[in-house]
C-alpha cells in the first residue's frame, strides 16, 4: 500500500469518532463531500471496506474498527511527544473533556483555572459522551460515575441535582416541556422528558445549552442541573428535585500524566472550583448570586 498523508487518517478517526460527515466536517472545515472522497480514497488504498454507510452515518466495519484501534496508539504515542515537546519549550496545553454543564462552569469561571501568568493554555472539548482518556484524547476529563479503570486517578467532587425549571412568574405555569431530541439525549436527566413526559413536547433540539434560552424564554419547562437553573434569575422551579437523576461526579487524569505540573495545577483549580459550588450542585437553594 502506498503511504497515505497522516491528514487522511486524522480525517477517518474524525468520521469514525462523530458517526457520520457532517459533524467531520464542523470538526475539520472540509466540505461533507470532500471528507467522503477522502474516506472512499482510503478505502481504495487499503483494499478494504471500513464503514457501513447509511442514511443515519457512517458506521465502522470490523476492519474499520481494527484501523480506528490502531490509529489510536498512534495517536496517542504523538501526543506524548507533542506534549514532551511543549512542555520542554513551556508552552504546553491542557485538554479538557467536560459536558454541557460542566463546560458552562469552566467557563464562567475561566480565570480560576487559567490565568494570564500561566505558561500553559486550555483547550475544552464540550460533549456528553463519557470523557475518555485511553489514548490521551484529554488530559483531565469529568464523569458522572466512578472510573472502573485502573489506568486513571479520580477526585470526587460532589453530587449533581436536577429539576424542572420554567420561566419566572410564568402565566398559570405551564404543562409544556422542551427537550434535547431523542437522537442527543445520551444522559438519563436529557431521557426524562421523553420517558415522563413526551406526549408535552413542543420543541427539541441538538444541544442541551439550548435548553436554558427556550426555557427563559417561555417556551416550556426544562430539566437543568439545579446549580444552573437555580442561579439563573429568569427561572424557578417548576417543582422539586427529580428522584434518581442526583449522581456523583468525578475530575478523572491519567496516571501517568497526574504529576505533570501544567495538569496538576489544572485539576487542583478545577478541585476548588467545583468543591466551592457542593451545596449548588447538591440543589440547596442558595441566593442568586453571581458565580
Amino acid at each position: 500500500m502506498k503511504n497515505i498523508d497522516w491528514d487522511i487518517y486524522r480525517c477517518f478517526m474524525t468520521v469514525a469518532r462523530g458517526g457520520g460527515l457532517t459533524g467531520a466536517a464542523q470538526a475539520t472545515g472540509l466540505s461533507p463531500a470532500t471528507i467522503g472522497r477522502r474516506m472512499l480514497e482510503l478505502e481504495e488504498h487499503t483494499g478494504r471496506a471500513l464503514f457501513i454507510r447509511s442514511q443515519t452515518g457512517y458506521a465502522l466495519t470490523a476492519d474499520g474498527r481494527l484501523l480506528f484501534e490502531q490509529l489510536q496508539e498512534m495517536e496517542a504515542a504523538a501526543r506524548k511527544v507533542e506534549s514532551w515537546q511543549q512542555e520542554s519549550e513551556g508552552n504546553t496545553i491542557v485538554r479538557i473533556a467536560a459536558g454541557t454543564w460542566g463546560s458552562w462552569l469552566i467557563a464562567e469561571n475561566f480565570p480560576a483555572i487559567c490565568t494570564e501568568r500561566d505558561s500553559f493554555g486550555i483547550s475544552l472539548s464540550i460533549g456528553e459522551a463519557r470523557a475518555s482518556l485511553a489514548y490521551r484524547e484529554s488530559d483531565i476529563g469529568i464523569r458522572a460515575f466512578e472510573p472502573e479503570e485502573t489506568y486513571l486517578a479520580s477526585r470526587l467532587i460532589g453530587e449533581v441535582a436536577y429539576a424542572a425549571y420554567r420561566q419566572k412568574n410564568a402565566a398559570g405555569g405551564t404543562e409544556r416541556w422542551v427537550a434535547v431530541s431523542e437522537d442527543e439525549a445520551r444522559s438519563a436527566y436529557l431521557r426524562w422528558p421523553h420517558d415522563k413526559a413526551s406526549a408535552r413536547i413542543v420543541a427539541t433540539v441538538t444541544r442541551p445549552r439550548s435548553l436554558l434560552d427556550l426555557a427563559r424564554a417561555g417556551a416550556g419547562k426544562a430539566v437543568l442541573p439545579c446549580f444552573v437553573g437555580d442561579l439563573d434569575p429568569q427561572l424557578e422551579r417548576a417543582g422539586e428535585e427529580i428522584d434518581g437523576l442526583r449522581h456523583r461526579q468525578w475530575i478523572v487524569m491519567n496516571n501517568e500524566d497526574r504529576h505533570r505540573r501544567d495538569i496538576r495545577t489544572v485539576v487542583d483549580r478545577m478541585t476548588r472550583l467545583f468543591r466551592s459550588h457542593v451545596d449548588l450542585f447538591a440543589g440547596k437553594r442558595p441566593r442568586r448570586n453571581a458565580i
